[in-house]
């Protein structure tokens, strides 16, 4: 049987998955998900169970990073394993590493010599720091990239020290910069014939991802603080609380300013001095977000967000995470989707960001087991049931 594809809109790309961990499995998971032959090469262990980076295999990360891929074995350490790999690498469209840059080399699996065999192959390399330069040779850690890349010096409250974001901000936007770049290398390929090299770090995508606090330093030479829950230029923007929990309020100009002023019930707001302009508000933020909420305090959380969104003021909840996936809007945006298997077991995992009007994403396989469809992954590169045997028997695959 056929394995079932996730799309059809990147169907007719094979991408060889080398990557382990979080942001290089993040980059495949968008060919995977969107229909590509994504190939999951396992390195080859003395035992299937061995632990291995990223998590048990069965566990919620891993799962959600691996779906809708294929796995089979391959022991690159072996100089068989190596030319089992450029055999494959020879009609792939795409290769995704997150080695340290000089493991590649050493394994003799780098770009250069992947292009060899195949000048229309499409490289895609993650790293911590880059590919070359003085840390290059570094291994790469989220938390060291949020801290390098200036996240952690303005996330938090003011005067408690650095503060880590929730979740691996470095590693996801390393693995979607990477993707973009893979995709934007497939369409230049259209025209040229030729595939390229695409490379990102952990250490680019966090500053990339800085945006405009960087863009306040490089052009105006202004260090951005720690502003904890407030936002750094609309005012008031941040979190208050209400009767039963907290809210987000965000205003942006004069105009919804005004409206939320008079939401709130305090129309003296808009003519007093002291809020009546942005800077004023800057000045005085925390003396508004004080009277703001004391205000907010007097209703529930559902009737302010009503009343606010009525009023065309952003406001929201404040969710935990079983409260965001019962919400009726993300219900409705199919952001959690059920995963078949023939085993029978709960795979409930997070869908696509975006949607295809003609070749929509869904999950339409489990993630693979060790090695499972190795035989089937080799046969396909045409490697006969007798050769495969003898790379079994040499613990090759």
């Amino acid at each position: 049987m056929a394995f079932p594809r996730a799309s059809q809109a990147l169907s007719r790309f094979t991408v060889l998955d080398l990557t382990r961990v979080r942001a290089g499995p993040t980059c495949a998971r968008q060919f995977a998900d969107w229909g590509a032959n994504v190939i999951k090469i396992d390195a080859l262990l003395e035992e299937a169970g061995s632990e291995q980076l990223g998590g048990p295999r069965h566990g919620s990360d891993f799962q959600n990073l691996h779906r809708n891929k294929r796995a089979m074995t391959l022991n690159l350490k072996d100089p068989r394993g190596r030319e089992v790999f450029m055999r494959l690498a020879e009609k792939a469209d795409v290769v995704i590493e997150n080695f340290r840059p000089d493991v590649k080399a050493k394994l003799g699996i780098d770009y250069e010599s992947v292009r060899k065999v195949n000048p229309r192959i499409v490289y895609g390399s993650i790293s911590g720091f880059g590919q070359d330069g003085p840390y290059h040779k570094r291994p790469g850690f989220d938390q060291i990239a949020q801290g390098m890349g200036g996240l952690m010096s303005i996330t938090g409250a003011p005067g408690e020290g650095p503060m880590r974001v929730g979740i691996p901000v470095a590693d996801l936007t390393a693995g979607l910069s990477c993707a973009m770049g893979i995709l934007t290398a497939l369409l230049e390929r259209e025209v040229s014939g030729e595939g390229q090299w695409v490379q990102t770090s952990l250490l680019q995508a966090q500053i990339f991802m800085l945006d405009f606090q960087a863009a306040r330093w490089l052009m105006e030479r202004e260090v951005a603080p720690q502003a904890g829950n407030n936002h750094p230029t609309s005012i008031p923007t941040g979190v208050f609380k209400t009767s039963d929990g907290y809210i987000n309020i965000a205003t942006t100009g004069g105009r919804i300013w005004e409206r939320c002023a008079q939401t709130l019930g305090a129309p003296e707001f808009i003519t007093d001095p002291d809020y009546a302009t942005a800077p004023a508000r800057s000045k005085n933020r925390d003396a508004l977000n004080a009277r703001i909420n004391k205000l907010t305090e007097t209703k529930s959380t559902e009737t302010w967000v009503n009343e606010l969104n009525a009023a065309g003021v952003p406001c929201g909840p404040i969710y935990a995470i079983d409260q965001v996936f019962a919400d009726a809007q993300v219900e409705h945006l199919g952001m959690a989707q059920d995963v078949p298997n023939v085993e029978g077991r709960h795979i409930r995992l997070v869908s696509q960001p975006f949607t295809l009007s003609r070749t929509p994403s869904k999950m339409a396989a489990r993630p693979p087991e060790f090695g499972e469809q190795t035989e089937e992954v080799l046969a396909e590169f045409g490697f006969g049931r007798d050769e495969i045997a003898d790379l079994r028997q040499r613990k090759v695959v």
